[in-house]
């Protein structure tokens, strides 16, 4: 099942809220959701404008769903994902580091 990571739209006329929610590629713009990530507010004062879990978020990103353009949009402008880069566990190049990898000559 293909996965993707999009908005749906809320609010009322002139005046609208998105959700930012995981659906299988196959549903409609404001059809039924997996699980609801993140609010995006656009009305709102920037520091309450866009709202994610970042948890749920790098799950579902980790299990291969994508994100629509419009929600990296979003990431970029707000720099949600700034704390994925100093992340504890960076990721290792191929087998480098892991034990059963080739070992180094000295």
């Amino acid at each position: 099942m293909a996965v993707r990571i999009r908005l749906t739209r809320m609010g009322r006329k002139n005046l609208p809220q998105w959700r930012v929610a995981v659906f299988d590629a196959r549903t409609r713009r404001d059809g039924k959701y997996l699980e609801m990530l993140g609010l995006y507010l656009p009305h709102e004062k920037p520091e309450k404008k866009f709202r994610l879990n970042l948890d749920r978020f790098r799950h579902w990103l980790s299990v291969g769903a994508l994100p629509s353009p419009a929600v990296d949009r979003l990431l970029k402008h707000s720099k949600a994902l700034e704390a994925k880069a100093t992340d504890p566990a960076p990721a290792l190049k191929g087998s480098e580091g892991h034990p059963s990898g080739p070992a180094k000559k000295k």
